[in-house]
C-alpha cells in the first residue's frame, strides 16, 4: 500500500505543506471542514494578499522561545518563497519590501496554490470535521472524520490557531494537539482592535491621522509604534494598534492595568509643542478655541480633546489661562487611553499562545512527543507583525514539515 501523508486544515499552512509531500512523492490528503480551502487567504492583505516581505529580523515574531521562528525561517526563506511562487507562476512585486502579487489578488494566490496542489495530486477534501486523531501503531495514525477513516503513516496539524473564525480558524487544533500530549500556551487574540474607556470616541469614529503609540502595562512602558491611528466608537484600531494588542491581551489576561499614551503631534517634541501652542495663541487672539487647532488637527478630534483640558470652544483664544494651555498640551503629546479589552478572536488576524515550541523540532516541525505527527502555522505558539510576515511563517513551516513529512513516509 501506498504511504500517505494526511493534513488537517486546507489553510496557507495545509496547502504548502500538501504540495511539498506531494513533491517527495508520497500520497497525500488535506481534510479541510471548510467548504473550501484557503478561504482566509482570501482575505490577506486586504484582499491583495501580502505574501512575505523582504525584511525579516527575529523582532519581526513574537514567541515564548524567541529564537524559534527565526530557525525555521532560516531554513525556507523569503527567497525560497519567492521562487516557489514564481515556479508556480505568481509575478510578485515589491512595495517598499512588502511582497504582493502583480495582480494584487488575492484570489490568484489561492488559486495558484489549489492547481499545483491538484497538478502533484494531492487529494482535497473539504466539509470534512475531523472528530478524533490517535497513534495506531509505532508509524501509523487513523484520523476519524464524518467522511469516514483516514489512515496516514505521517500527520500534519495545520489547523490555524482561533482568529477569524468565519475563516475557518475554529480553535480545534488546540484540542487535537493536547489530545497527542501537547502542551498549549493560552490563545489570546493578535492584531486586533482596542477598546478603551470613554464615552467620547462614538463622537470620534472614523477619524484618521498619525500618531505615536506607546503601551503603558501597569505603568510600565511595554511597546511603542507609530503609523496612522484609526478611531473608533469603541476605541482604537489601526497598523500600528494591532502591532502593540497582542501585549494588551496577555496583560489584560492577567489582571493587569492597560493604558496608551497617543502623540497626535508625533513630527514635535515636547518642548516644540509647547512653543508651538504659545505662538498660535499669540498669533490668533481674536479666535474662539474651537477653532484653535483648525488645520492641526480634525476638527471633531480638536474639540475632544480640547474639552479634556477644561477649555470651552466658545472661549476667546486671549481668555485661556497658562494651566488650561498646559493640559492641552498633555492631552495632544500623551492623550491618555485605558484600555478595557481587546476585540474577540472573531476581529483578530491571529493569535499570540499556542502550541508550546520546546515541544517541536525546529529543523522539521516534528513533534517531540509523537514521532511522525508534525505541527505547522499558527497552531504553534509564534504571531508575527503586520506586513506579511504570518504568511511567511505559514509557507515556511509548511514547506519544511511537508518535504520531511514526505521524505520520511517513503
Amino acid at each position: 500500500m501506498e504511504r500517505q501523508v494526511v493534513i488537517i486544515g486546507g489553510g496557507a499552512s495545509g496547502l504548502m505543506a500538501g504540495i511539498a509531500a506531494a513533491g517527495q512523492g508520497t500520497a497525500v490528503v488535506i481534510l479541510e471542514h471548510m467548504d473550501r480551502v484557503g478561504k482566509k487567504i482570501l482575505s490577506t492583505g486586504n484582499g491583495r494578499c501580502n505574501l512575505t516581505n523582504l525584511t525579516m529580523r527575529s523582532e519581526c515574531y513574537h514567541s515564548s522561545q524567541k529564537q524559534f521562528p527565526m530557525k525555521v525561517i532560516d531554513k525556507f526563506s523569503v527567497w525560497d518563497t519567492l521562487t516557489f511562487f514564481d515556479e508556480i507562476g505568481i509575478v510578485t512585486k515589491s512595495k517598499n519590501g512588502y511582497i504582493y502579487p502583480n495582480s494584487e489578488q488575492a484570489s490568484a494566490v489561492l488559486d495558484s496554490l489549489r492547481l499545483e496542489a491538484e497538478h502533484r495530486g494531492v487529494r482535497l477534501v473539504c466539509g470534512c470535521q475531523v472528530q478524533k486523531a490517535k497513534k495506531t501503531g509505532k508509524k501509523q495514525f487513523m484520523i476519524d472524520t464524518s467522511q469516514g477513516p483516514f489512515p496516514a503513516d505521517r500527520l500534519i496539524l495545520a489547523t490555524g490557531s482561533q482568529a477569524a473564525k468565519v475563516t475557518g480558524s475554529d480553535g480545534s487544533g488546540y484540542l487535537l494537539a493536547r489530545d497527542f500530549g501537547h502542551s498549549v500556551l493560552t490563545p489570546l487574540p493578535a492584531l486586533v482592535q482596542l477598546r478603551c474607556e470613554g464615552k467620547y470616541y462614538k463622537q470620534l469614529a472614523g477619524i484618521r491621522c498619525e500618531v505615536t503609540l506607546k503601551m503603558l502595562v501597569d505603568g510600565k512602558t511595554v511597546a511603542s509604534e507609530g503609523g496612522e491611528l484609526q478611531l473608533t466608537d469603541y476605541g482604537i484600531s489601526g497598523i500600528p494598534v494591532f502591532q502593540i494588542s497582542r501585549y494588551a491581551s496577555i496583560a489584560l489576561d492577567s489582571g493587569k492595568k492597560v493604558k496608551i499614551l497617543i502623540d497626535y503631534l508625533p513630527s514635535k517634541t515636547m518642548d516644540e509643542s509647547r512653543r508651538f501652542i504659545k505662538t498660535r495663541a499669540r498669533q490668533m487672539p481674536h479666535r474662539q478655541c474651537g477653532d484653535f487647532l483648525t488645520g492641526v488637527l480634525n476638527k471633531k478630534l480638536a474639540i475632544v480633546l480640547l474639552r479634556l483640558a477644561g477649555i470651552s470652544a466658545e472661549l476667546p483664544v486671549a481668555e485661556v489661562k497658562p494651566a488650561m494651555w498646559d493640559e492641552l498640551l498633555i492631552q495632544l503629546k500623551q492623550f491618555a487611553a485605558t484600555v478595557i479589552a481587546t476585540n474577540s478572536f472573531e476581529q483578530a488576524q491571529v493569535c499570540c499562545g499556542g502550541v508550546d515550541t520546546r515541544e517541536v523540532r525546529p529543523e522539521t516541525l516534528e513533534s517531540r512527543i509523537v514521532p511522525g505527527l508534525y505541527l505547522v502555522g499558527e497552531l504553534l505558539d509564534v504571531d508575527g507583525i503586520c506586513g506579511g510576515y504570518n504568511l511567511q511563517w505559514a509557507w515556511s513551516t509548511g514547506a519544511i514539515a511537508g518535504s520531511c513529512a514526505g521524505m520520511s513516509g517513503r
